[in-house]
């Protein structure tokens, strides 16, 4: 063969090597911004909430409903999207979710009191498990089961980037502005990431469809027979409670004294979240090799590890504290996610993506209001014992539940 042709032939073969490279880039990149997007606004008011509960003359119950209100419209979405999420056009549903998202975050700068706060905190949540329950199925189908907990780690640490960002701009923003115009802010940033989303988001690859006649519920059924997955469902219904109980009752803490922070200085506090993010990406790499379920008792470790550091009396250390819990929480985020791979047939992972996310998302909600009865008896240190029990429940279901494999498992190590 002619040397023009052997360096032609080579050209064309780099140059296409080149554009898969990007191509895959951009996919695991529009994955990123899906997990950012959704959780741009989620847990914005956390930092607020000393601020609110003078705003509006309420208890620390009342206030933390702006949390769990969220949390509980998530559930109930997620509920739904396990019945019918499998018969939904992946690419179409994330989109559309994003830009009614954005609307309805605009619009919630219109409550006029806490409860219509609250109310619109709720139909927020409900928008929410449309753009990332789609995107944790859309990761499960369209990658190779081995590539799926690198991924899973970059739609994680998306979904860390975006809840650090909201609550660090809301913080600083409603201190010096007030709260309204976070949410006008941020509702723009989700109609702009909306539009980039679109252009960035493959199709999916076409599926086999089910046939009609199969009952909505069969899905849902099947998976609630699954001892591994009922198991998973536990772990993701404590680790967000931890993560919103710790995150929402340490600002209370930190308000009095000694501390003294300001709402402002109480937003730098989820700076940690980007230690979590660098954690999760880091493990994304790894846990294919030492295994989901190893990797899952490690994370919860951390998490409790990191709880107990937030009793000492010193900012630092607290600081400390909460970046090695939050770091836990993510990283089992990951290895949860990917472990629907395993754990759940090919026809049933919405359903179980959305029966995960119902639970997850019910734990936040608890995980909002429960930890109120423990810091009116004991304070701080009566959240942290109330939370440190749920992360011994998660550890145990972690290491019992996900013991025993499948007949054909996929080939992600536990």
């Amino acid at each position: 063969m002619p040397t023009a042709t052997l360096r032609a032939s080579g050209e064309a073969l780099s140059a296409a090597g080149s554009r898969a490279e990007t191509s895959s880039f951009g996919r695991i990149f529009a994955v990123f911004l899906c997990g950012m997007l959704a959780f741009l606004e989620l847990y914005c008011t956390q930092p607020m909430l000393p601020m609110l509960a003078r705003i509006f003359h309420a208890s620390e119950a009342s206030v933390g409903s702006t949390i769990s209100a969220s949390t509980l419209g998530v559930a109930i979405s997620a509920a739904l999207l396990a019945l019918f999420g499998e018969r939904m056009d992946r690419k179409k549903t994330i989109i559309a979710s994003m830009v009614a998202l954005a609307a309805c975050t605009v619009l919630t700068a219109s409550a006029t009191s806490l409860p219509a706060l609250a109310l619109w905190r709720m139909l927020q949540g409900l928008i929410t498990p449309g753009v990332f329950i789609i995107t944790i199925a859309y990761v499960t189908e369209e990658w190779p089961p081995l590539e799926v907990p690198k991924v899973m780690s970059f739609y994680v640490g998306g979904t860390v980037f975006g809840g650090f960002s909201g609550r660090v701009l809301g913080g600083l923003l409603a201190e010096r502005i007030g709260w309204r115009p976070v949410f006008l802010m941020l509702g723009v940033l989700g109609l702009a990431g909306a539009v980039l989303a679109q252009r960035m988001l493959q199709p999916a690859k076409p599926r086999a469809h089910t046939s009609k006649a199969r009952s909505v519920f069969a899905p849902v059924l099947a998976n609630a027979r699954n001892p591994r997955l009922l198991a998973t469902f536990g772990i993701g219904f404590c680790m967000l409670y931890t993560l919103i109980s710790i995150f929402s009752y340490i600002t209370f803490y930190l308000a009095e004294a000694p501390f003294r922070l300001s709402t402002a200085e109480l937003s730098w506090l989820f700076t940690v979240y980007l230690c979590g993010l660098a954690a999760t990406l880091a493990a994304g790499r790894v846990l294919a090799r030492v295994g989901l379920r190893h990797g899952m008792v490690a994370s919860i470790s951390f998490c409790l590890g990191g709880l107990l550091l937030t009793l000492a009396p010193s900012l630092p250390m607290i600081g400390l504290g909460l970046a090695v819990a939050s770091s836990g929480v993510f990283i089992s985020q990951t290895c949860a996610n990917s472990f629907l791979r395993d754990a759940a047939p090919a026809g049933s992972r919405v359903s179980a993506a959305g029966m995960y996310i119902c639970s997850y998302y019910i734990g936040g909600t608890v995980g909002g209001i429960l930890p109120a009865v423990a810091w009116r008896m004991a304070k701080w240190p009566g959240c942290v014992a109330l939370t440190a029990s749920l992360l011994i429940i998660a550890g145990l279901l972690a290491f019992f539940g996900w013991k025993n494999r499948a007949l054909q498992p996929d080939p992600i190590p536990l």
